[in-house]
């Protein structure tokens, strides 16, 4: 199963980086982390050998991060040296066990070595799984042909306009400005 979460790791100078991810999660304390080559979450969990993986709520933070804004308010971890992300509804604090390379996309076999619950989970509504798909569409721009992504934005239009609150609508503003900057810089 592939969980959508908030990867935050850190690198050798202590900064903290933080990445909407998909987690890969097979049941027990084993997880699979598979970052791109080059990222700075490869970067930083191959240096610190951990990572905190958040589950979170707020799809600000997904769409925040894939548009370039990264400064989210941030707590320390219980059992590694890492961050949490402050307001997340759990987090799982996990130590790097083994790589397996790849030339693209190494795997990353984590165990999970602390948990904890914040908030309990009140399910996402339709405003909020459309701004998880646009996020990941935007993740992709430079794969996809641009009349799919608007193809599937404008569908998922349809759920976020009968649900939004004010965070999804500002998420999605966000990734609508991201994709037509995208456009513009590929017509100069």
């Amino acid at each position: 199963m592939i969980q959508e979460t908030i990867v935050t790791t850190q690198n050798s100078s202590g900064a903290t980086h933080i990445a909407p991810m998909g987690i890969h999660y097979f049941g027990g304390d084993e997880y699979i982390i598979l970052p791109f080559r080059p990222s700075a979450t490869l970067d930083n969990l191959l240096t610190s050998k951990t990572a905190v993986i958040n589950y979170c709520d707020d799809v600000r933070l997904f769409a925040g991060c894939l548009t370039g804004r990264r400064d989210w308010p941030l707590k320390p971890a219980e059992k590694v040296s890492g961050q949490v992300i402050d307001g997340a509804l759990a987090h799982h604090e996990v130590e790097l066990v083994r790589v397996e390379e790849d030339e693209t996309r190494p795997k990353l076999f984590c165990r999970r070595i602390h948990s904890a619950n914040h908030a309990p989970f009140q399910g996402f509504n339709r405003a909020q799984y459309s701004v998880l798909e646009a996020a990941i569409l935007i993740s992709r721009l430079n794969w996809l042909p641009i009349e799919k992504i608007e193809a599937e934005c404008a569908y998922l239009r349809i759920g976020l306009e009968k649900t939004a609150g004010a965070r999804e609508l500002e998420a999605w503003g966000w990734i609508m400005a991201a994709i037509e900057a995208y456009k513009k810089g590929r017509k100069s």
